[in-house]
């Protein structure tokens, strides 16, 4: 015996894989007007959506109901999502040297209450932890609200040359990590409210928090480099 979770075979990585190419393919067909794009488009996502639904419900079910999720295998799981945000650093810079070319409007910014969540979570008190996370997501469709008001009133376009480019590209990739970011935090608010989280064990969290303060992390970037030293 050992102390490692050998998981059973499941067919949602492969499932995932060739949805996501689906998403893919649809999004260039669509933003080239080819006929089926968008249909295809909306087909990937909503399959992504069921993939990623049903494949957690089988991990959450390993961890809560038949106790696989050994400290072994959390250990494991810490270090997996560490190196996921590593990488999600090293994505998002390479956005930020090109974007210190650009030079462009500023935006709206907003704060977390994901520590006093977690705080919350530590010291057993469970309402105020719900609480803190009904608070951290209403900030989040906050910043997505007016990101979203932001991108209909710009006076460019992703086309109009590296200035476009950059800031479309960097500040809607952030954007879809918030809305990743938040939906992860909306399921962990579900979970707390149902009792799943303990101050022993709450892993999932821990990887929500993780990934949350690396959005706010890599916000502060974009922040100086495109609006506030591209508006001097």
């Amino acid at each position: 015996r050992h102390s490692y979770h050998l998981v059973d075979p499941s067919p949602w990585p492969i499932s995932g894989s060739l949805r996501a190419l689906a998403t893919t393919v649809g999004g260039v067909m669509y933003m080239h007007s080819f006929q089926w794009g968008a249909r295809l488009l909306n087909l990937g996502l909503i399959f992504i959506l069921y993939t990623m639904f049903v494949w957690w419900h089988d991990v959450l079910r390993e961890s809560t109901l038949e106790g696989h999720h050994t400290k072994v295998v959390q250990l494991g799981l810490r270090y997996g999502f560490i190196l996921f945000i590593v990488s999600e650093v090293m994505f998002f810079f390479t956005f930020f040297w090109a974007s210190s070319h650009s030079s462009l409007a500023p935006t709206v910014e907003i704060g977390a209450a994901v520590t006093w969540a977690h705080h919350a979570i530590l010291a057993g008190k469970e309402k105020r932890a719900v609480y803190a996370l009904v608070a951290i997501i209403f900030l989040a469709l906050v910043f997505t609200g007016f990101q979203g008001m932001e991108y209909y009133q710009a006076a460019f376009t992703i086309s109009d040359s590296i200035y476009g480019s950059t800031f479309f590209l960097a500040t809607g990739f952030h954007g879809l990590h918030v809305i990743i970011g938040t939906l992860f935090l909306i399921i962990c608010g579900i979970r707390q409210y149902l009792g799943h989280l303990t101050k022993e064990h709450h892993i999932g969290f821990e990887a929500a928090a993780w990934y949350w303060h690396f959005v706010d992390v890599v916000r502060l970037f974009p922040f100086v480099s495109i609006y506030w030293w591209g508006g001097i």
